[in-house]
């Protein structure tokens, strides 16, 4: 290094201090270029595993190791220049230097929980597992929030502030803080028994019976809960609301309930009977309809202008689209079988019956 130093000195006229310095910076250059390299070949190796940890933790950490390395290379230069310089104001550098690598260790860890939740999406998606995205978006979220509150507790004591003068302030002034903060905490809170108590997830249709909310679930964060409604429209709903309201959850339906009132006329009334009992026999038969739950067919009322009979069942599908399908299927067939037996289905008729002979033989009134 000696060597090193004169060669600079005689050559350059440079002191020991400030060819120390170029050295530096030139290896930093170098051993930045070395760790792009590194980085590179172990996200090709990590790609190819099958675990979600180790990519996750190559990619997340790639920007952040480059800006740690910087900033401890940066830390040391300027331990040179002060040792061999009266710059003050490489004290206050040094201190902005630890703050910068604690800011770089949260950003690591906000990149590689965020990585390590959407690996995991990927994976068990992939492989036909069953997912709860809305519970690993709240393990996401809580790692995120609790990485940010211990960075700046750290960057805080970093800088010189007593974390005791501060929790006391906070006692103080955390009765204003939460009063003017109520609806914040509540939709909070709220988020939080979302989280907790899973009553939907995203991707889920949901209604409420108190409020004109109907849609799919599309985000849930700590202050909202996006909904997109059948026309396509989004409704952003506090979270605080879901914990004063009742919320039906119609995407975790076992099955589909399929009721109908079918109405033949009153002249096919020796009829009713054979057609409820066929209408039962087709019902059993469609491979559409779980037998095994409630199945209802019998005549159920003498209506104004039909003979109502009542079909209630369940499907064994609980999509939508085919739940009409096989509804439709029903309905044709439950046509076919009262067409079959002669009868018709009734519609809303009156009958006048009008009195002519009585009407002409009504009496005059005398004249006088």
């Amino acid at each position: 290094m000696q060597l090193y130093y004169d060669f600079v000195s005689d050559n350059f006229g440079m002191t020991s201090w400030v060819a120390t310095v170029l050295a530096m910076a030139l290896a930093t250059l170098v051993i930045h270029y070395l760790l792009r390299i590194v980085l590179k070949r172990a996200s090709h190796i990590t790609v190819r595993t099958q675990t979600v940890w180790d990519d996750a933790l190559v990619n997340s950490a790639a920007k952040p190791v480059l800006l740690a390395f910087w900033l401890i290379s940066a830390g040391l230069m300027a331990r040179v220049l002060q040792r061999e310089s009266e710059v003050e104001f490489l004290t206050q550098g040094l201190v902005l230097r630890d703050v910068a690598l604690i800011v770089a260790v949260a950003w690591f860890l906000l990149r590689f929980s965020g990585k390590v939740g959407r690996n995991i999406l990927v994976q068990r998606a992939a492989n036909g597992d069953d997912v709860d995205p809305t519970t690993i978006d709240a393990l996401v979220k809580l790692t995120r929030l609790l990485t940010v509150v211990v960075a700046m507790i750290t960057i805080a004591q970093t800088l010189g502030f007593h974390i005791g003068g501060l929790l006391a302030l906070g006692g103080v002034g955390g009765l204003a803080v939460g009063l003017a903060a109520k609806d914040l905490l509540a939709n909070f809170f709220g988020g939080l028994t979302i989280y907790l108590d899973r009553p939907f997830g995203v991707g889920e249709w949901i209604r409420s019976p108190d409020k004109s909310i109907e849609g799919t679930v599309e985000y849930i964060s700590w202050r909202h809960t996006r909904i997109r409604a059948f026309n396509k429209n989004p409704i952003y709903v506090p979270n605080a609301v879901f914990t004063s309201i009742i919320v039906e959850n119609p995407s975790r339906m076992s099955h589909r309930r399929l009721k109908e009132t079918i109405g033949v006329r009153y002249d096919d009334f020796d009829k009713v009977a054979i057609i409820v009992a066929d209408i039962r026999l087709l019902l059993q038969a469609h491979p559409g309809i779980d037998t095994s739950q409630t199945m209802i067919v019998n005549f159920n009322l003498f209506g104004p202008s039909s003979l109502d009979i009542m079909v209630y069942t369940f499907t064994k599908t609980t999509d939508w689209i085919a739940f009409h399908g096989v509804k439709q299927e029903v309905l044709l067939q439950i046509g076919e079988c009262i067409k079959r037996h002669g009868a018709q289905i009734a519609f809303p008729t009156r009958t006048l019956h009008l009195e002519t002979e009585a009407s002409a033989q009504m009496p005059t009134v005398p004249t006088t």
